[in-house]
């Protein structure tokens, strides 16, 4: 994985600015510690950060080749991410006259774009953002993987256009100022979070889709789809089901195994990473690898206070020794203390370029630290609940009926905490309810559905194209930002495309939380987990964090100086604070963000707010 940044500018000779274009490229240097690159041309100018996965001494970026049919112009590649079926691809290019210089997936990416133009990413399986300058037609092409796992941002302007894997690559360019719109500030306040899909949150920042190409030339830019989720009648019965989920599942996961640097499992004992886990163990075996490392995350003294709830029903520790035991594994079990989650709030912010997850983001970034130190690439479980239905949401009716985001149910409470000045310039319950329309304007609904398969394909859009990507965002800049490789098979379209049409019925067989998948596991894992209820990734249960968090609020709250307290209503925050059920069981986001995260939110603003000098447009 990489770093990749660009500046296509027409009344600019960039190859002058070699200053500018190292300094964007510098701020993805997490992305990529391994090595650095960058490319200038009169109205073109590429940077890129390596991380080396395959083919280590080769495959430097960015990388250069001819273009088709022409001695004297190239096509010039940066790309963030993995091809899984690259070794088809260059079979397949090799065939037809193409000689290849390295063994990385780089080269196999860049001659498919020579050879079969923008259509190429129709043939590609895999995670990826990459960007092609076209030296002859003076064009760029930009892509970005189906489902979203590889991000990519941009800014346009008039003759000018600047994009990067992350904002803070376009920030750094000296004519683009740190400033936030009403409609940034209603996506971090109302939707955050989460981003609906497209926003950048920063003031003319943009996101380039998941599933979209753009391109851009003197002609302007034209982005456009290339893939997206399309129903269709499921004609298989469960049993035909279960063998085919089995089967795609399999073969994604030994398509991700392949790597020229240190590979591991993240190990949680639920269903999903222990599927992945078991699978990549069998794969070593049947081809003489050794031993599959695992890592799991805890927290001291969780094991003292953790109490069961609808949203996290058991603790994973048993089950972790149950799973590394049962598929002997050399496991490595990381814990944190609740001094390092709340330092780490500021560092998971720089990380995403904007207020995250709370301590769920800054957990993570430190246990992709602790990976990082034994490998380079990790097989992770995200998404198996979005495509199978394994959130509450799914079995709840109150969610199901609820006609807004089930993950982000407390809309009253979160409209209560912002400023009247505020309130009255961003209409929260407005704003959200035209995202929640948008969204589900979108679904491509089968017909002659009924209700129940209505609702259940609504709610299945709805988690794919507008909750996954929060989690897939928030694994792609917490790893990166460690300098760890996190790949996701449940993500691999052909099985989101399968499993997308699934019945609910079929879905939830045996009247199970995500049952096909369950049934497709039989004899992969043992009973006991895989009939386990679900629990998500864990948090800290110390008390000790609440404390640290509300008291930091409060210091915050009382700086009246904190560029926090024009944006938020004080004295809602200090009786939340002040509340003795602050720590609610009752999600404020997802099934991890209550009472305590909220704090950590409001704390990561303040910081974000200050930090960036993020300057207000309203």
């Amino acid at each position: 994985m990489c770093g990749i940044t660009g500046w296509i500018d027409w009344s600019k000779d960039l190859t002058t600015q070699a200053d500018t274009i190292e300094k964007m490229t510098e701020t993805l240097e997490l992305r990529g510690p391994d090595a650095a690159g960058t490319w200038l041309s009169r109205h073109c100018a590429f940077g890129h950060r390596r991380l080396s996965v395959m083919d280590p001494a080769n495959g430097a970026q960015p990388m250069v080749r001819p273009a088709k049919g022409s001695d004297t112009h190239d096509c010039v590649l940066v790309y963030n991410g993995e091809l899984y079926n690259a070794p088809e691809l260059r079979k397949q290019l090799e065939v037809i006259g193409y000689r290849f210089r390295t063994t990385c997936d780089t080269e196999v990416l860049l001659n498919g774009f020579v050879e079969w133009g923008p259509e190429c990413v129709e043939k590609f399986n895999g995670i990826f953002a990459f960007a092609i300058w076209h030296t002859a037609e003076e064009s760029l092409f930009m892509a970005r993987d189906r489902l979203g796992v590889k991000p990519l941002f941009y800014r346009r302007e008039e003759g000018r256009l600047l994009f990067g894997s992350e904002p803070k690559a376009i920030l750094a360019h000296p004519d683009v100022p740190a400033e936030i719109d009403a409609e940034g500030l209603a996506e971090l306040f109302v939707i955050g979070p989460a981003r609906t899909p497209g926003h950048g949150i920063w003031r003319d920042l943009q996101e380039l889709k998941p599933g979209h190409f753009a391109h851009y030339d003197r002609n302007g830019l034209r982005t456009s789809a290339y893939w997206q989720l399309q129903s269709a009648e499921h004609e298989e019965d469960v049993e035909q089901t279960a063998s085919r989920v089995r089967e795609l599942l399999t073969d994604t996961v030994e398509r991700q195994l392949v790597s020229d640097v240190p590979i591991c499992t993240l190990l949680s004992g639920g269903l999903d990473s222990s599927a992945l886990t078991s699978i990549a163990v069998n794969y070593y075996k049947n081809t003489n690898q050794g031993d599959v490392h695992t890592f799991s995350v805890d927290y001291v003294d969780n094991d003292k206070h953790f109490h069961a709830h609808d949203f996290q029903p058991n603790s994973d520790a048993p089950w972790i020794k149950r799973m590394t035991e049962y598929l002997s594994t050399v496991h490595h079990p990381v814990q944190f203390d609740t001094p390092e989650l709340v330092n780490a709030l500021e560092a998971a912010v720089l990380a995403k370029d904007t207020p995250g997850m709370a301590d769920i983001d800054a957990s993570l970034y430190l246990f992709c630290r602790e990976i990082k130190k034994e490998a380079t690439v990790a097989i992770s479980g995200e998404a198996a609940d979005e495509i199978f239905g394994g959130y509450p949401w799914f079995h709840r009716e109150d969610a199901l009926k609820a006609e807004t985001f089930p993950w982000s149910l407390a809309t009253g409470l979160r409209s209560s905490l912002l400023s009247p000045e505020l309130k009255e310039r961003i209409r929260p319950q407005e704003y959200l309810a035209d995202r929640y329309s948008q969204a589900v304007a979108e679904v491509p609904h089968l017909d002659g559905e009924d209700e129940v398969r209505r609702r259940m394909r609504r709610m299945s859009y709805l988690n794919i194209t507008r909750f996954m990507p929060t989690l897939l965002d928030r694994k792609d800049r917490m790893s990166m930002a460690a300098g760890l490789e996190v790949r996701v098979p449940f993500c691999d379209h052909r099985l989101v495309e399968y499993v997308w049409n699934i019945p609910w019925e079929i879905k939830t067989a045996g009247t199970r939380e995500k049952g096909i998948l369950r049934k497709a596991l039989e004899g992969v894992l043992p009973d006991d987990v895989l009939y386990r209820k679900k629990s998500p990734y864990p948090k800290t249960h110390n008390p000790n964090y609440l404390t640290a968090v509300r008291n930091h609020l409060l210091e915050r709250l009382d700086d009246p100086a904190s560029p926090l307290l024009p944006l938020v209503n004080a004295k809602k925050i200090r009786d939340l604070i002040a509340a003795s059920d602050a720590s609610s069981h009752l999600p404020w986001f997802g099934q991890l963000m209550s009472g305590p995260q909220l704090f950590a939110y409001l704390l990561q603003m303040d910081f974000w707010l200050r930090e960036y000098k993020v300057k207000l447009v309203l």
